[in-house]
Formats: C-alpha cells, structure tokens, sequence
C-alpha cells in the first residue's frame, strides 16, 4: 500500500507523487485520459492537478478541457471521493476579469467545479502573480470560497520568494488564509529557481512543495542524448539547450544509478525530488497506461546518500 504524507500544515495527506492533468483532453483522448486515470488510482496515486487554462494553448480549444475530461471520469468512475484534486485560476481570462481578480477568482471557480462536477475542490492555486491585486484581496477571495465550502486549501504556483512571504505575511496580520501549498518548477537540470530562500521559505513555514516540470518535460527520462533525438516529439525543440548545459552529466549520473538500482530514468528523476527538502510530491503526466506504469515505483524507489549525491553534484 503507498505511504501517505502530509501536506505542508493542511489535514490532506496524498501519495508521493501527483498525477499532473494538462494532457488530458489534448494530446490524451477520452479513452487514454480514463485508462491513465485508472491506472493511477489503483497503483496508490490519490491526486490529481489541474488548471482551468489547459488546454487553451491548442487551437480551438478555449480552456477548461482537462477539468472536463476529469469530471467525466470522475462521473463514470464513480471514485470522487478516493482522490483529491487540485486546479488553479489566474491564466485563463473570463468572466469577472483578468488574472487573480477578486471576481475573477469567484467566477473561475464556480467555472472549474461546474467542469469537474464536484461540490469542491481539495486544492486550489492562484496560478500566477499578480500584482496589480493587492494581496489581501485575493485571500480574501479565496477565504470567501473556503468559506463556503467550496475549497478546502490554498496553494501557490509560480511566486517568487518575496512574494510568497508578503501574501503569507499578509494573511497573518489580516487573519486571512494563508497560502499552503507551493507549485515551483523544479526538476534535476532545473533547480535554480527553487532551491536557496524559496525552498528555505517553503521549510520554514511547513509550506508543502508540489513541484511541475519533474521531468523536465521528457528530457529526464534519457530519450534525448544527441541532436539527432530532438525530432522524437514536439518537444524535442526545448532540448537543446539542456544538451549543451548540464543536461548531459545529468544523463550520465543518472545511467549510473540505473545501472545500480535497475530504476528507469524517470524513477529516478522523480525519487529525487521526493527526498528533496519541502518537497511532498512531484507532478507528472502520462498519456498511456505504460507511462503510468512507470511512473508509479518513484513513490517507493529509495535511493542511498551516495546516489542522491552524486546526481546531486551532476546538476548543480
């Protein structure tokens, strides 16, 4: 049975590991969508991210087609009540503004739940900054939603440290709710962003850390190992860069710890960041059941201090 830890301060408690959905209803179709959420759940996973803006980025798509493909499978699944799910507002533009926009927020939550077909939702983020809100009245916000029931914890993704402290600062001196949770970039060729008074932060206040990107968008899991590979998928383009940094002592550290634990890439990619200070559970996706599959042993993959140091020194 998978281990369950807390996250940050709250009474929610998730496996190691969060199924991230901004595939669903994109380049995963409603059987691939329902088959990997299948999977996940019967191999331990108990949450579920999301965001009202994916995936608006494809053409003729609006936003909202992962929180609907979600509640679909969620409706015929029958298995609300055995996962938590996690979305965001603050990308998608609509109704009562822009951003993190009081109604705005009000608006986009009655939204996202009306999509995923539940009465609340576990964990909701503001998805970005915005700093043209004061503070105060975006936690106010979201404490009308919690009040209401409708939310149960709020998290933040994509702020900076000065300003997770000022919203956290905030909420204390106006007896607001405060932010929990911490959704970073975060990955072993990505830790700069993250690591030193952020990652401090998050420990210091018992912020709970979910980190996207664990994968770094594929690249981790040893698929691209020459220019000659960056064609593989549409994201191949992005790999570039990584090849030509650290990427490729990274790769060479981890087939090292592949060789000694018999791990795939990927779970040990993912083991990494679950050792990591403040961090509860990485993010990742999959469009097929096998990717699941994969995925799954990171939550109980342990790797020695001697393994952890040298990715460790790999991608410093």
């Amino acid at each position: 049975m998978t281990y369950l830890r807390r996250l940050g301060s709250t009474d929610l408690r998730i496996a190691p590991l969060v199924l991230g959905g901004n595939v669903f209803g994109w380049t995963a179709d409603r059987q691939a969508s329902f088959a990997v959420l299948d999977a996940f759940v019967a191999g331990g996973g108990t949450m579920i991210d999301t965001a009202d803006v994916y995936s608006a980025w494809v053409d003729g798509h609006r936003g909202g087609e992962s929180e609907t493909m979600i509640g679909e499978w969620l409706k015929a699944s029958g298995k609300r009540d055995q996962v938590l799910i996690a979305t965001k507002v603050g990308m998608l533009p609509g109704e009562g503004g822009e951003k993190l926009a009081p109604a705005r927020i009000a608006a986009a939550a009655e939204a996202s739940l009306r999509r995923l077909g539940t009465d609340r939702i576990d964990l909701y983020y503001a998805h970005q900054d915005d700093e043209s809100v004061p503070q105060e009245a975006v936690l106010d916000a979201f404490g009308r939603l919690i009040d209401a029931g409708k939310v149960r914890v709020i998290g933040a993704s994509n702020f900076h440290a000065g300003r997770l402290k000022s919203a956290v600062d905030a909420a204390k001196a106006s007896g607001l709710p405060r932010y929990h949770v911490l959704q970073p970039e975060y990955n072993l060729v990505s830790r700069h962003t993250f690591e030193g008074e952020l990652q401090d932060y998050c420990v210091t206040e018992n912020i709970g850390v979910l980190p996207y990107y664990g994968l770094a968008s594929g690249f981790l899991t040893g698929k691209y190992r020459s220019r000659d590979d960056l064609n593989q998928s549409v994201r191949g383009g992005r790999m570039g860069d990584l090849l030509e940094g650290k990427g490729a002592a990274v790769l060479a550290a981890m087939d090292d710890v592949a060789d000694d634990t018999g791990a795939t890439h990927a779970q040990i990619a993912l083991a990494w960041l679950i050792t990591q200070p403040g961090v509860t559970a990485p993010i990742a996706s999959a469009t097929r059941v096998e990717q699941v599959e994969d995925l799954l042993p990171a939550m109980t993959l342990a790797l020695s201090k001697e393994q952890l140091d040298r990715l460790d020194a790999a991608g410093a």
